[in-house]
């Protein structure tokens, strides 16, 4: 998922992959705060300000890498949703 290139670019030097943390799940710069918590704030309709007052240790720039993170992922893998049952 991640080229030589992505890894270099200024937003996505925020997005870390260790798997010695969190099990391997992309997290924001080295802390133990995934992508998908910040994407499911978003997504249950927290701006940017309410995420970080309620997470001090998040910067803008760091939601914002997140959304960038989560589209570049969708964009390389698409995940067709299965109608409800």
């Amino acid at each position: 998922m991640w080229s030589e290139k992505t890894m270099t670019d200024p937003v996505h030097t925020r997005i870390t992959i260790e798997p010695e943390k969190m099990d391997g799940q992309p997290c924001i710069r080295g802390l133990r705060f995934p992508v998908v918590t910040v994407l499911r704030m978003v997504a249950g309709g927290m701006t940017t300000d309410e995420i970080i007052d309620e997470h001090p240790d998040l910067e803008a720039d760091d939601v914002s890498a997140a959304l960038n993170y989560a589209a570049e992922a969708l964009a390389e893998h698409y995940y067709p949703l299965r109608p409800p049952a």
